[in-house]
C-alpha cells in the first residue's frame, strides 16, 4: 500500500442537521508538520468540521483517512486513542487536580505491571520533561484552579504530548488571551510543528491565520471554497474568499463633540477588584476601555449595571446621583449590557429568536398580565428589519443561530428597550470579519442618533476603529484616558504594561 503524503485527509465528508446542511462534499487535507488555518464565517461548517473529526459527530457521508488508513472515530475516546487531540477555548482539565495529575489522568504510570499504586514521581519527571520540551515555567505540583486560562491551555498541550497525539485541533485558542500570551501559544505551536505534529487552527483572526498558518481552507454555507497557501495570499483575498466579496470593517467615525454627559463615575470602588475609578460619558461617544487580560474591564462594567454592589464612590446619571442595586435599576434607568458571554449570560438558549428580542420591552407588548403576540410580533419585526435579523429566524431557538446573529438578537434587545446607555462586553468575540464589519456598522449609526457606550475590549484594531477615548486599565484602576488623537497603539500597550512612551 502506498503511503499516502497526509496525515489526515477528509474526502466527501458530509453532514445534515433539521434544516441545515451543514457540511457539503469538503475534502480536506492535513499534513504532517504543518499547520492548516480553517477561515469561515459562522454557520459556515468549521464547529462541524471538527467535531466530525474528533468523534463527537460522525459524518452522513464521505471518507476520513488518518495515517494512510481509512478511520471512523465513533467518540471523542476513539479519536483520542488514535492520535487526535483537540483543544477547546476552554482546556478540558480537573481544577482541583495537579498539572502533574491531569496531563496523566486516565493513562497513569504505576510503579509496577502488578501494582496499582501510581509512581508519582515518574510522573512528576515526565511532566517536567514535558515542560521543558516546550520551554513552559510551570510547577507540576500546581494545581490546575490555580493557572491562568493561558497557562491551562499550555498544560493541555503538554497533555497532547504526553497521548503521542500526532493531530491537534485548535478551536479559537486565543480568544480570551492577551497579546502576550498569543506570542507564548504561537511559540510552543511551532515547536509542535517543527517536531512533525500536524495542527489545525480554527480562527476568526485573520493576522493570526497569516502569522501562524502554513496553509488555510476556506468553508462557506458547508462547501469548502479553497485552499491554499498562506504565503501566497493576503488578508484582501482571505476576505473576499470568506464572504464572497470585499469587505471592509473600517468606519467612518466622525469626531463626537457633545459636552452632554448622560454617566459619570466618582471614585466608585467594588469588592471585585474595581478601585478608585473616575469616569464620564458623553451622548453620542463611544469609550473604549482595554488593559490586559484580568485588568477589571468585566468586573467594571458589571457594577455599573448592578451586578457587583459598589463599596465606595458615586454613580451619577444624566446628572442626578443614583443607586443601581440590580441589573433590573439599571435597566430601568436606561443602561443596557451586551455580555461577554452571550450563551450563558446573555440568551435563553431554549427561547426562540422572538422571545429573546422582546425580553426586555415586555412592558410595551403586554396588557395586564398577558404577552400581546401581535404586538410583540410588530415590534420584533421592526427591529429584525433595522438590524438586518433573518425574518425566518424569528421562531428559531437562539441556541442555533450564529455567533453574529445572536449578537444582534441581544442588540435588538437592547434597543427595543429604549436604553440610552450600553455596556459593551468584547463585542465581537467569536464572530466573523462579516458580521464583525455589520456590527460596527450599526453601533457607529447608533451613537450618531445619540446612544452613548462603554465598549470593553482586549482587540486593539476595534478599540481604535470605535472609540472616541480610550480609557487604558491596569490592575483595576484607571492608568490613563486618552483622546483619539492623543492614543496610539505604541502608547496604548506602554500604559497597559506600565511603562510610557516619551
Amino acid at each position: 500500500m502506498t503511503m499516502s503524503k497526509y496525515l489526515l485527509e477528509t474526502r466527501n465528508v458530509c453532514k445534515l442537521f433539521p434544516g441545515v446542511q451543514a457540511l457539503i462534499d469538503v475534502d480536506f487535507t492535513v499534513r504532517s508538520g504543518e499547520v492548516h488555518v480553517i477561515l469561515g464565517e459562522n454557520g459556515a461548517g468549521k464547529s462541524t468540521l471538527i467535531k466530525i473529526l474528533s468523534g463527537v459527530f460522525q459524518p452522513d457521508s464521505g471518507c476520513i483517512y488518518f495515517n494512510g488508513q481509512e478511520v471512523h472515530f465513533s467518540d471523542p475516546g476513539n479519536s483520542l486513542r488514535l492520535g487526535v487531540s483537540v483543544l477547546y477555548q476552554e482546556p478540558n482539565l480537573v481544577p482541583h487536580m495537579t498539572l502533574s495529575e491531569n496531563i496523566h489522568l486516565g493513562n497513569e504510570r504505576h510503579k509496577s505491571v502488578l501494582s496499582p499504586a501510581i509512581d508519582e514521581q515518574r510522573q512528576i519527571k515526565n511532566t517536567i520533561d514535558l515542560f521543558d520540551e516546550l520551554n513552559l515555567a510551570l510547577d507540576p505540583y500546581e494545581l490546575v484552579s490555580e493557572l491562568s486560562l493561558a497557562e491551562q491551555q499550555m498544560v493541555a498541550i503538554a497533555r497532547a504530548l504526553h497521548l503521542s497525539a500526532n493531530l491537534l485541533i485548535l478551536d479559537e485558542p486565543t480568544a480570551m488571551l492577551s497579546q502576550r500570551e498569543v506570542s507564548q501559544l504561537f511559540s510552543v505551536i511551532r515547536k509542535l510543528r517543527a517536531r512533525g505534529m500536524g495542527i489545525v487552527y480554527v480562527t476568526h483572526r485573520l493576522e493570526e491565520a497569516m502569522q501562524i498558518g502554513d496553509r488555510a481552507s476556506i468553508l462557506r454555507d458547508g462547501h469548502k471554497i479553497a485552499t491554499l497557501s498562506i504565503d501566497e495570499t493576503t488578508r484582501t483575498d482571505l476576505i473576499r474568499l470568506i464572504v464572497g466579496h470585499g469587505i471592509s470593517d473600517s468606519v467612518d467615525r466622525q469626531e463626537n463633540t457633545s459636552m452632554r454627559e448622560v454617566l459619570r463615575l466618582e471614585h466608585v470602588s467594588s469588592m471585585k477588584g474595581i478601585k478608585d475609578i473616575s469616569l464620564n460619558l458623553n451622548s453620542g461617544e463611544i469609550l473604549g476601555i482595554t488593559g490586559l487580560i484580568g485588568s477589571g474591564g468585566t468586573n467594571l462594567l458589571q457594577t455599573i449595571f448592578g451586578v457587583n454592589p459598589i463599596s465606595s464612590g458615586q454613580i451619577y446619571f444624566e446628572g442626578e446621583p443614583v443607586k443601581i442595586n440590580s441589573p433590573q435599576e439599571a435597566i430601568t434607568r436606561g443602561i443596557g449590557f451586551l455580555t461577554e458571554n452571550r450563551q450563558e449570560q446573555g440568551l435563553v438558549l431554549e427561547m426562540n429568536t422572538q422571545e429573546n428580542m422582546s425580553m426586555s420591552a415586555l412592558d410595551e407588548v403586554s396588557i395586564g398580565p398577558l404577552i400581546d403576540r401581535l404586538a410583540e410580533n410588530r415590534l420584533v419585526k421592526h427591529y429584525a428589519r433595522r438590524l438586518n435579523i433573518n425574518s425566518g429566524l424569528l421562531e428559531s431557538k437562539t441556541r442555533y443561530l450564529s455567533g453574529g446573529t445572536q449578537q444582534k438578537v441581544l442588540l435588538s434587545r437592547w434597543l427595543a428597550s429604549r436604553c440610552r446607555v450600553l455596556l459593551l462586553d468584547e463585542p465581537s468575540r467569536g464572530i466573523d470579519v462579516g458580521a464583525r464589519a455589520e456590527l460596527y456598522g450599526l453601533l457607529n449609526e447608533l451613537t450618531r442618533r445619540g446612544m452613548s457606550m462603554i465598549m470593553v475590549s482586549s482587540n486593539l484594531p476595534e478599540i481604535f476603529t470605535l472609540s472616541d477615548r480610550i480609557a487604558v486599565l491596569r490592575f483595576g484602576q484607571i492608568a490613563e484616558i486618552l483622546s483619539r488623537s492623543e492614543a496610539s497603539p505604541a502608547r496604548v500597550l506602554a500604559v497597559m504594561n506600565g511603562g510610557s512612551i516619551q
